[in-house]
C-alpha cells in the first residue's frame, strides 16, 4: 500500500515540505524515529489525490490532528480524552509550537493509529462542528 507524506526531516529537525511516495512501512519508520527524538509533524494524503489530507504534530506522548478536506476547509480532530478540555498542549505545526486546548488532544499512539486507518481506508473523519460554533471533526472507526 502506497502514502504520499511530508516529515519533519530526521537530519534537520525542520518540516520539509518535499513529499516522497512510499510503502506504510517506510513511513511508520519515519514516525518511529521522530516519536524517539521526541517530536515531530508530518502531512499524509493518498497518492491519488491531493485532498483529504491529515497532519499530525506531535510532542512527547500528546498529539493534534489537522484534516485539510480541500484547499479552503481544515478542521482540527477532537481528541480522545487524554487531556482534560482546559489543559493548554503545544506541539510542532510545520516548524513552529502551536497551542491547542485539550479537547483536540490525542495520545500519540492513538493518533497513529487513526492516520494508519486513513491510509488504508481513505476515511478521513465526519463533521460535528455545532453550528455557530467551532468546526470540529470526529474520528470514526
Amino acid at each position: 500500500m502506497q502514502v504520499t507524506w511530508a516529515a519533519t526531516a530526521l537530519d534537520s529537525g525542520r518540516f520539509t515540505a518535499v513529499e516522497r511516495c512510499s510503502d506504510v512501512r517506510e513511513l511508520a519508520g519515519h514516525f518511529s524515529e521522530l516519536r524517539a527524538r521526541g517530536q515531530g509533524y508530518l502531512e499524509v494524503r493518498s497518492p491519488d489525490g491531493v485532498f483529504p489530507l491529515l497532519a499530525l504534530g506531535f510532542r512527547g506522548r500528546l498529539g493534534v490532528i489537522h484534516l485539510f478536506e480541500d484547499a479552503e476547509t481544515s478542521s482540527v480532530l477532537v481528541g480522545d480524552g487524554i487531556a482534560a478540555a482546559d489543559a493548554v498542549v503545544e506541539v510542532p505545526v510545520m516548524d513552529e509550537l502551536a497551542s491547542f486546548g485539550g479537547t483536540f488532544v490525542w495520545a500519540v499512539d492513538h493518533a497513529w493509529s487513526l492516520l494508519h486507518h486513513f491510509v488504508r481506508t481513505g476515511v478521513p473523519g465526519v463533521r460535528t462542528g455545532v453550528p455557530g460554533g467551532p468546526d470540529c471533526v470526529r474520528w470514526v472507526v
